[in-house]
């Protein structure tokens, strides 16, 4: 039964493209209408596949940004300048157009209300997509967790999900923290400079609080991270991971 129901959710399916946002001018969040979609948990991803008229296919793994709650699936993708997917995905799909996928896919990284917290989420670029939709799963279910964010980007203007970040901050349970790696402006009041241990000791939750932590991102920079909680006495198995290539942030 539970192998017949993978094999079913793992189905190539086709959703139509409803709407399109540029979060900066290379990222772009692509919200699909899905009739058989079999419902997803915040932090999973999609495989998408694009066939050429000669009968080419090539296809690449995207987190879900969307919650489980959301009424379209939507998918943020960067675009990458030697990309095979993102440059068509970013520059050419538009409302209206088909998109090809399958999922979701993966158990691991993934948070429901039911695993608690308190919750520390360290993102770095486009690493903050899986993490967006479990902020919005947390609002989604009224959770009480208590939540912690951190964001790593080269400039304000190139901080992904920025006015829904604020909004979220709002909240009393979620405390959301942003620092800028090349770029600030003049009166910015936020962190400066890249990830490291003093920077999560500031910002996320004192080991004897034991969070259970989503880092994703970069791969240089999701190691860093995860080595400097390390090092401040959090305990491994309370810390997820998940990375992907490209430059750091």
């Amino acid at each position: 039964m539970e192998r017949a129901a993978l094999l079913r959710r793992l189905t190539w399916r086709t959703g139509t493209v409803i709407e399109t946002i540029f979060e900066t001018p290379r990222v772009k969040t692509i919200s699909l209408a899905v009739p058989d979609w079999p419902g997803h948990r915040a932090g999973q991803h999609v495989d998408v596949r694009l066939t050429a008229p000669d009968g080419y296919q090539t296809q690449r793994s995207y987190s879900i940004a969307s919650g489980p709650e959301d009424q379209y699936v939507s998918l943020t993708v960067e675009r990458l300048e030697d990309g095979e997917v993102s440059p068509y995905l970013v520059d050419e799909l538009r409302p209206g157009d088909e998109l090809e996928f399958r999922g979701p896919i993966g158990g691991h990284f993934v948070w429901t209300d039911e695993l608690g917290g308190p919750l520390f989420l360290v993102g770095g670029g486009s690493g903050l997509v899986p993490l967006r939709a479990m902020l919005r799963h947390h609002r989604a279910v009224d959770s009480r967790v208590p939540v912690r964010v951190l964001c790593s980007a080269r400039s304000l203007e190139l901080l992904i999900y920025r006015e829904e970040l604020m909004k979220l901050a709002a909240d009393d349970l979620v405390d959301i923290s942003i620092t800028l790696t090349r770029e600030a402006p003049s009166d910015w009041r936020g962190y400066r400079g890249r990830i490291d241990p003093a920077l999560l000791s500031t910002t996320g939750w004192a080991r004897n609080k034991q969070p259970l932590t989503y880092i994703c991102g970069p791969t240089a920079f999701v190691e860093t991270a995860a080595a400097g909680l390390v090092a401040l006495g959090h305990e491994p198995g309370r810390i997820r991971t998940e990375r992907f290539g490209g430059t750091g942030v």
